[in-house]
């Protein structure tokens, strides 16, 4: 994955252009990353710190590194509005090891919950307002990094950030968007001409 912000933009929004579809997305997404964290701050602590520059309810577990390791990722490639989400991210890992702490088995039940439910809610949006497969099927890695940063600039750009960089994103997503219904309808055609 380059970490060109614009490219991994025009990736993504190809495959959420319907504003339904945009909207359970921008709903579930952070819900799953959330709760991705959550689950996987049952590992315990892998890497112990000294207490005294232990941060309190971001022990190093899979779940705060891997909040660690997304915020990163987002503040190499869009500094402002990733260093902020970087925050969110631990902020949110926080919340989550200490909801753990205090009651590790009902946590587990309702980040599972959510995650499973997320996922599935999502599925429908692409099958039942998309018309096309989650960008998740073609590129995971991809798909799994980007969405949170996808999701949070959607939310910025409502507010007017970075104004120009939106328009070259639709502007670039739409012209996918029509390559992907240009082959989909040769493909169609193609198919029906076959039977």
């Amino acid at each position: 994955m380059a970490l060109n912000l614009e490219k991994q933009l025009t990736f993504y929004g190809a495959y959420h252009d319907n504003p339904v579809n945009v909207a359970i997305h921008m709903v579930c997404v952070p819900l799953i990353l959330f709760s991705g964290f959550t689950l996987a701050a049952n590992t315990g602590t892998l890497i112990p710190l000294p207490d005294a520059i232990t941060i309190p309810n971001l022990d190093l577990n899979l779940g705060t590194l891997g909040a660690l390791a997304w915020g990163g990722l987002y503040v190499l490639l869009e500094p402002v509005a990733g260093t902020i989400l970087a925050f969110i991210c631990l902020g949110a890992t926080a919340l989550g090891n200490a909801a753990l702490a205090r009651d590790p088995t009902s946590t587990n039940q309702a980040a599972l919950a959510v995650h499973v439910i997320c996922w599935l809610v999502q599925f429908v949006g692409h099958g039942a307002f998309e018309k096309r497969s989650p960008a998740v099927l073609d590129n995971l890695v991809q798909a799994i990094f980007l969405a949170p940063l996808f999701v949070w600039l959607e939310i910025l750009f409502k507010f007017g950030y970075r104004r120009e960089l939106q328009g070259r994103v639709e502007k670039a997503a739409k012209a996918e968007i029509a390559k992907f219904k240009s082959r989909k309808m040769a493909t169609e055609a193609k198919n029906g001409k076959a039977q």
